[in-house]
């Protein structure tokens, strides 16, 4: 074999990233955790901004949940836009109105002001997130560098769903309630002055036209679904939100079948022919869903039923979320013991677990009991989340990575609240089920609806009643809360060790990068071609 054949055969390494994308991804990393603790930390100054603005119970609602609605269904559209406008671009735009929008908030004297606030808030987190994740997809070429980054990513969004209860209570216990959004500000000018300098653009070299009307079909898709979803699981099922999530899908339908008309798609459906890629956006969104409504149970069992604070809750999650971090940030330096794929599914196994000790918590369990658990579940959870969406990530090639970045939590967003809705339904029906049959002698026949619906509405109720019979109600509710939450997790449980097995199995041949049977992604540069359309 001759020098020059050698040399042809010979496949130059991805180049690595140096100091200053190193210092980017921090910079990254800051907008990733106030998304994040936006979407809690509100919680805690309902009390305080009902008192000052005294919004309707309407307003309240959408004051709470505007956010996270436009979020969810802007993600797809604000994630190819930044393929085809450019990421950092797209990114300073979001940071500027993220900024901005947070300053309206803090200062808004009207319930109509803060919902507009919050819902630019809510336009701008969509921009920021996808913008974020793809950029790091053309900053780190280097697959162990880009799993290390990954996983910083994931962990900045982690520590902010986290400390949202925390940080939120600290600031209201000396400011008023619009201190919380101030919190965003210095981050943004940081942002918006180093981004920059530190953070390369990109954009698809052939972009194409902005399919309109494809935008306005994904957001009418996404919000009319998670709408349909939330207050499914809010309120059981009725008829608008029966109706709400019957047009999403059918909106849906009509959004794919579109997809596959056009020549320059707005989602290229492609990147789902990607086996890597697509079994991991199931295993992330399905492991989110079997989680979802047993943590939205663990977090009412802890306010409710052990009677902490909103603040004392969310400090006792504190300890889980910082395992979490731990193995989020050491799953890169264990794949040098296992694949991918076998250190998702054993993470997975790990988490179940978790699940199995918080089926068996009871109404006087400790709190530390519960602490354990959520240890050992985000143990678990910690690899699958940091590998799957790496793998999500490298599955697309680079001109596709806003898009990829984009439906992967658009993925996280709807599994989450899907999880709330079906799992969380079931162990609310259990709780229902309990309370009919063991309704205390002594509350009144116009108390027993909201008692028997749900643990807070018994708690409400069992303020009004006598001592003797209040408690009553309270001891009732709390047994029949715990049923329902036992029901969730024994779900929960079979769901992901399901996850788990089919993790193993589906991806032990796949590495990130490859098309999901061992060749390179369509439509990627190989490791001696840069990235198209890059600029310092």
């Amino acid at each position: 074999m001759t020098s020059d054949s050698k040399h042809s055969d010979t496949v130059a390494a991805p180049r690595r990233a140096g100091r200053r994308e190193w210092i980017g991804l921090a910079v990254l990393a800051m907008p990733t955790l106030l998304i994040s603790l936006d979407m809690t930390v509100l919680h805690l100054a309902v009390p305080h901004l009902s008192a000052d603005l005294r919004p309707s119970s309407a307003q309240l609602l959408w004051i709470v949940d505007i956010y996270g609605f436009l979020i969810a269904g802007s993600l797809i559209t604000m994630g190819t836009l930044g393929d085809r406008i450019g990421r950092r671009k797209l990114l300073m735009i979001g940071g500027a109105a993220f900024g901005a929008a947070s300053v309206l908030a803090a200062v808004a004297s009207s319930p109509g002001q803060l919902i507009a606030a919050r819902a630019v808030l809510g336009l701008a987190g969509a921009t920021l997130m996808p913008s974020t994740m793809s950029l790091i997809r053309n900053m780190f070429h280097d697959p162990k560098q880009r799993t290390v980054a990954i996983s910083v990513w994931l962990s900045s969004f982690m520590l902010g769903a986290g400390a949202g209860p925390l940080v939120g209570g600290a600031m209201l216990e000396h400011f008023w309630w619009g201190s919380v959004f101030l919190l965003n500000v210095p981050v943004m000018v940081v942002l918006l002055a180093a981004g920059p300098l530190l953070l390369p653009e990109f954009k698809d070299p052939v972009p194409g036209r902005l399919d309109v009307l494809s935008a306005v079909l994904s957001l009418v898709t996404v919000l009319s679904f998670v709408y349909g979803i939330k207050k499914t699981a809010e309120h059981g099922l009725s008829l608008v939100p029966v109706l709400a999530m019957a047009a999403g899908l059918a909106v849906g339908a009509v959004f794919l079948r579109r997809q596959r008309r056009q020549r320059q798609p707005f989602v290229d459906l492609r990147l789902f022919a990607n086996r890597g890629f697509t079994i991991s956006l199931a295993a992330v969104g399905l492991t989110v869903f079997a989680s979802g409504g047993m943590m939205f149970f663990i977090g009412q069992y802890l306010q409710m039923v052990l009677g902490l604070s909103p603040f004392q809750a969310g400090l006792y999650g504190l300890p889980g979320v910082l395992a979490g971090l731990v193995t989020i940030l050491g799953a890169p330096v264990l794949l040098r013991l296992m694949r991918h794929a076998y250190l998702m599914g054993a993470g997975l196994l790990v988490s179940v677990v978790g699940v199995l000790m918080l089926a068996q918590v009871g109404p006087d369990s400790s709190a530390a009991t519960v602490i354990a658990a959520l240890v050992v579940l985000h143990l678990g959870f910690g690899p699958t989340m940091a590998l799957g969406t790496d793998m999500i990530i490298a599955g697309a090639p680079p001109e596709r990575a806003g898009t990829a970045s984009a439906l992967s939590e658009t993925g996280t967003e709807m599994g989450m609240a899907l999880g709330i809705a079906v799992i969380g339904s079931a162990g609310t029906a259990v709780y229902r089920s309990q309370m009919t049959d063991g309704l205390p002698a002594g509350v009144p026949a116009d108390a027993a609806g909201p008692a028997l619906d749900t643990i807070g509405g018994a708690a409400a109720v069992a303020e009004r009643l006598p001592a003797e019979v209040g408690g009553a109600l309270m001891d009732a509710a709390g047994k029949a809360f715990v049923s329902g939450l036992h029901l969730t997790a024994y779900v929960s449980a079979a769901m992901i060790t399901v996850i788990a097995v089919l993790v193993t199995v589906l991806l032990r041949d796949v590495r990130p990068g490859d098309g999901g049977h061992g060749e390179p992604v369509t439509g990627s540069p190989t490791p001696t071609t840069p990235d198209a359309v890059t600029t310092p």
